[in-house]
């Protein structure tokens, strides 16, 4: 199994390094818009209508975009959990915990995609 993490380590690095991007640069966003642009009346509520999500979603684009918004930030999160375990326990446990945490993280991924498909 170490083996097997050990030669998947570009790909997990590839998507930690998006989800980094994805949570600084869209979802700071995101919440400026949401918990501040909006009550201040800086933006219109009507931005964030049904209708409008509908055609964000219904564009394979805008799936794309959802897709990256769930997927790439449950593979950071993974690596995260996986880097404080190896600080607080050392390498001891560093395979089992990376498995079990990637697997989640596999998971999630494939639910998040589906949900997005089906929308």
């Amino acid at each position: 199994m170490k083996t097997f993490l050990l030669r998947i380590e570009p790909l997990i690095w590839f998507m930690f390094g998006q989800g980094i991007m994805i949570g600084t640069i869209l979802l700071t966003g995101w919440v400026l818009v949401v918990g501040l642009l909006i009550p201040l009346d800086i933006v219109s509520a009507e931005a964030l209508s049904y209708e409008r999500a509908h055609m964000l979603g219904s564009n394979i684009i805008g799936r794309l975009l959802l897709g990256a918004l769930l997927v790439l930030p449950l593979w950071k999160g993974a690596h995260h959990v996986r880097s404080v375990s190896v600080d607080f326990h050392g390498g001891d446990r560093d395979t089992a915990v990376g498995a079990v945490l990637y697997l989640i993280a596999s998971i999630g991924s494939i639910v998040a995609l589906i949900a997005v498909v089906r929308l």
